[in-house]
C-alpha cells in the first residue's frame, strides 16, 4: 500500500526535532521537504541527508491555495508511483500548515495512506516564553485569515505568518477596526534561534518592523471589558 509519513522540523531549532522525525528522515529513500526555507534545513545539510523541496512550485501558483492544493495533489501521485515517501512540512504537521489538511483530505478518495507525526510547533515555544497556559483560551490565525474575525476575540490572539512589509500593512488595517491604534502588541521574531526577539510596540507600527519574515509572529493579548 502506497504511504505519505508527515513529519516536521520543529520552530526553528535543530534541537527541537524530534528524535523520531529524525530517524525517519535519515531512513526515507524519498524525502520532499515543503520548502527549505526553514532554519533547521541547515541541520539535514550538515548532516548529508538528501531531499528535493516544492520552492519551485512557489513561483508558479497563482495564489497559495492553488500552491497548497498542487503539492498535495503531487505528493499523492508521486506516493501511488514510487510507494512510499517522507513529507516534511516546518513547525508540527499539526499546526496552522494547509499542505497537510489538504493531503489528509484529499486522501480519503486514493489508496494512499498518510500518516501524520506529530512535532513541536512555535506555539510551545511561545507558551513559555510568555508564559501563557492555552487552557485559558487562545485563538490562532494565519496572518491571510485575519478578515474572517468580526470582532477581537474574549480571548488571547496569535497571528502566524507575518511574512512581509504589505501582509503586516493589511494585517494591521484589519486589527485596527478591532483594537486601539496604540494597543500593546507583542510581536515575535526567530521564536527559538539565538537571534530571537520578542518585543513590544503599539499595533501601528507593526508594519514597519524592520525584521519581518516568515517568522514572524504577533501575540495580542484579550481587551480588557
Amino acid at each position: 500500500m502506497a504511504k505519505i509519513t508527515v513529519l516536521g522540523l520543529g520552530p526553528g531549532h535543530e534541537g527541537l526535532i524530534t528524535r523520531e522525525s529524525w530517524r525517519l528522515m535519515e531512513a526515507a529513500e524519498h524525502l520532499i521537504l515543503r520548502t527549505k526555507i526553514h532554519p533547521t534545513v541547515a541541520a539535514l545539510d550538515e548532516a548529508g541527508i538528501k531531499y528535493t523541496t516544492y520552492d519551485g512550485y512557489y513561483e508558479e501558483a497563482a495564489d497559495f491555495e492553488t500552491l497548497y492544493r498542487s503539492i498535495a495533489e503531487d505528493l499523492l501521485q508521486k506516493a501511488a508511483d514510487l510507494g512510499e515517501l517522507v513529507y516534511v512540512v516546518p513547525g508540527s504537521p499539526l499546526v496552522a500548515e494547509r499542505t497537510v489538511v489538504l493531503l489528509r483530505d484529499l486522501s480519503k478518495a486514493t489508496a494512499v495512506e498518510v500518516d501524520i507525526r506529530p512535532g513541536m510547533s512555535f506555539v510551545e515555544v511561545m507558551y513559555t516564553r510568555l508564559g501563557i497556559d492555552p487552557v485559558e483560551g487562545l485563538t490562532i490565525l494565519d496572518a491571510l485569515d485575519i478578515e474572517t474575525l468580526k470582532e477581537a476575540p474574549a480571548q488571547s490572539l496569535i497571528i502566524t505568518q507575518v511574512y512581509s512589509q504589505p501582509i503586516a500593512s493589511d494585517a494591521k488595517l484589519m486589527l485596527m477596526e478591532l483594537y486601539p491604534d496604540e494597543y500593546e502588541i507583542t510581536y515575535i521574531h526567530n521564536l527559538a534561534m539565538t537571534d530571537e526577539s520578542i518585543r513590544q510596540i503599539p499595533l501601528y507600527e507593526l508594519d514597519r518592523q524592520p525584521d519581518l519574515d516568515h517568522l514572524t509572529s504577533l501575540y495580542i493579548r484579550p481587551l480588557k471589558g
